[in-house]
């Protein structure tokens, strides 16, 4: 969901040492005109969750072909944040232009009403972040860690 702060929690976890991939990019998502949406490239998404790195990878992006891959995560998260703090997020931000129109202001909401329910469906955890990214960090770090334990475990 567009505001809810993927790309900042992706800087900070980077800095903490993490491995991170912003999907959101067309080194790993396609525009498909057939269906009018941007998806991930699933044969890059295969190679990159194939890969053995020894530094957790955190990955980042809301495309309608990620539940492919969802049994290739430890963890799916959900950071979620109320319509006006995102609205306020989008505005503020000098980093990404998407959401600064009124037609992707609304498109914005619309998803939050019919794509965040199916998100928070299918996710492992959900975050509030409306917190300071701080907190945000720490809760998605935990998460990760807890989820990755849990799967080693016989």
């Amino acid at each position: 969901m567009s505001g809810t702060g993927k790309s900042t929690a992706l800087v900070e976890l980077e800095k903490r040492g993490f491995r991170v991939v912003d999907t959101d990019s067309t080194e790993w998502s396609e525009w498909v005109p057939a269906s009018e949406e941007w998806l991930w490239r699933e044969d890059r998404m295969a190679g990159l969750l194939a890969e053995d790195g020894e530094r957790t990878l955190f990955v980042s992006g809301c495309m309608s072909n990620q539940g492919k891959f969802y049994d290739r995560f430890d963890a799916v998260v959900l950071l979620s944040a109320p319509a006006d703090v995102l609205l306020g997020r989008i505005e503020q931000r000098t980093t990404n232009d998407y959401g600064k129109t009124p037609r992707e202001r609304d498109l914005i909401l619309h998803h939050l009403e019919t794509v965040e329910p199916l998100l928070r469906a299918t996710s492992t955890h959900e975050i509030d972040a409306n917190r300071p990214v701080a907190e945000v960090i720490d809760e998605l770090v935990a998460a990760a860690e807890r989820d990755a334990a849990s799967r080693r475990a016989p």
